[in-house]
């Protein structure tokens, strides 16, 4: 076993010992590797590749699940979308209960230019690439700024006529998602999913006279728009390949395609892996899962925490724009922990600042720095008034589907619209998340499941300024014994 040996003191440079897993001496003779260190070393090059090519390409993997729950619930590409009001029925990386859903995949290859046109409302709306690169913000954080208006999404390379009277964004990708929620006025869900059926999509070539669109609505239906199926198994390296197959390349991708290629993943060629290679990427599927979810769940971070003398932590790592950027590169591990336990990007989406649409907060540990324990009670007290201009939530979700948590509560989020609607003004409300319904507490509890972890998002949509500047900040989660 190899060891690390430097690490800087006040007095110099010391010998520590820090194990590097899998690192061992390579044997060369004659300043040539033996048989045997070329095999090993070959089949660590390929996993490597592999684990660094999986972590990169796991947003594009997961936006081929979303895309792939999307056809499977019954909605075709260029022809329809999928509305609902979320709950613990539908499987969605962090998916919320606050505002209905709406989402539709747009293949830009066969359509030419899409038009998503929205009327005056409180929409909010992205459109995402086969990455989940952000092209265009649409409803109240877009150029339309929920006036209504007209949004004109462009295929790749294109160099065709644009008619005015557009907001005008361009795919880097062929296939795209649109994604919009609808604020419930007062409440009412059955009318936020209502108004996502005044959206308008279609090609540009019938603006004159577009063709019906189809809302599918599975507000009441079973469904998964996430990568779960594949995420820890071969079939993920299936999936990424069909992918690499229908999809343009991003240039700045072009260094992370040619590690694909070594690994036998290359547009307009087979993806036929021998037994050696199959046993590498299998492998390294379900390594790179893990070492994603240590990045959502056990960043060592310190500019994780939300406050110092508090456990919640910020769900993203990154909030200056909507790709992850640094000065000089792409923070990593920020792209990790947030593809790891979600979906859908845009700068406006990480904001820290007063009057973004959203601000979201992860709560995982307790006040002793303990995971949340389905098989335990807590208590979360959150001051009031909250520092928000529309509303807020708690939302509580499974630690291994990352997906509202299921029980037969049926229930998963504890809302100011809803749940949460007759509370005080000023004050405290406790909240509470257990096994067992406590005893004078029932409408502000949230049912957990024992041996199985689970996490919160704590929302606030409009935030105000005390939500940033330390003024206004919620308890950490108390085990009640």
């Amino acid at each position: 076993m190899h060891f690390a040996t430097l690490a800087f003191t006040a007095l110099g440079w010391l010998a520590v010992s820090v194990p590097i897993a899998g690192a061992q001496d390579y044997e060369f003779k004659g300043g040539y590797p033996t048989a045997e260190t070329a095999a090993h070393v070959q089949d660590e090059q390929d996993y490597q590749r592999a684990i660094q090519t999986y972590r990169f390409f796991y947003p594009t993997v997961s936006m081929e699940g979303t895309f792939q729950g999307t056809r499977e619930a019954g909605v075709l590409d260029n022809k329809g979308v999928l509305v609902l009001a979320g709950g613990p029925r539908h499987t969605l990386y962090t998916g919320n209960s606050d505002t209905p859903y709406m989402g539709g995949v747009l293949n830009l290859k066969e359509s030419g230019p899409f038009v998503i046109e929205l009327p005056p409302g409180a929409y909010l709306g992205i459109v995402n690439d086969h990455n989940f690169g952000w092209i265009a913000d649409i409803g109240l954080p877009g150029p339309d700024a929920g006036k209504g208006g007209k949004h004109l999404i462009l295929p790749p390379d294109y160099k065709g006529e644009i008619p005015p009277g557009y907001f005008v964004s361009q795919s880097k990708t062929n296939i795209v998602l649109v994604g919009a929620r609808a604020l419930p006025p007062n409440g009412d869900m059955k009318a936020g999913v209502e108004a996502q059926k005044n959206i308008k999509l279609y090609p540009l070539s019938q603006a004159d006279n577009p063709s019906p669109y189809q809302y599918v609505d599975r507000t009441n239906d079973e469904v998964d728009v996430t990568p779960l199926r594949w995420e820890d198994n071969f079939q993920y390296w299936e999936k990424l390949n069909k992918v690499v197959q229908e999809e343009t390349a991003p240039e700045e991708f072009r260094p992370m395609y040619g590690m694909l290629a070594m690994l036998g993943i290359e547009k307009g060629k087979p993806f036929q892996p021998d037994d050696r290679m199959k046993a590498i990427l299998q492998k390294a599927a379900k390594a790179g899962r893990d070492q994603m979810l240590v990045a959502g769940f056990a960043s060592s971070r310190p500019d994780r925490f939300v406050w110092p003398d508090r456990k919640w932590e910020y769900a993203t790592l990154r909030w200056e724009n909507g790709d992850f950027e640094l000065p000089t590169g792409i923070d990593l591990e920020a792209r990790d922990r947030w593809y790891s336990q979600a979906v859908g990007m845009s700068p406006k989406m990480v904001l820290r600042v007063e009057g973004a649409g959203s601000l979201y907060w992860l709560g995982l540990r307790d006040k002793d720095n303990a995971y949340l324990d389905g098989s335990k009670t807590y208590k979360l007290s959150i001051p009031l008034p909250v520092p928000q201009k529309l509303f807020w939530s708690v939302t509580v979700y499974d630690a291994i589907s990352r997906s509202q948590i299921r029980t037969d509560q049926d229930k998963a989020a504890l809302r100011s619209l809803a749940e949460l609607k007759d509370i005080p003004k000023e004050g405290t409300v406790d909240l509470y998340f257990g096994p067992n319904e406590p005893s004078g507490h029932e409408g502000h509890w949230i049912k957990t499941i024992p041996g199985k972890g689970w996490f919160v998002y704590l929302r606030l949509y409009g935030p105000e300024g005390p939500a940033f500047n330390g003024l206004w900040k919620p308890n950490d989660f108390e085990e009640v014994k």
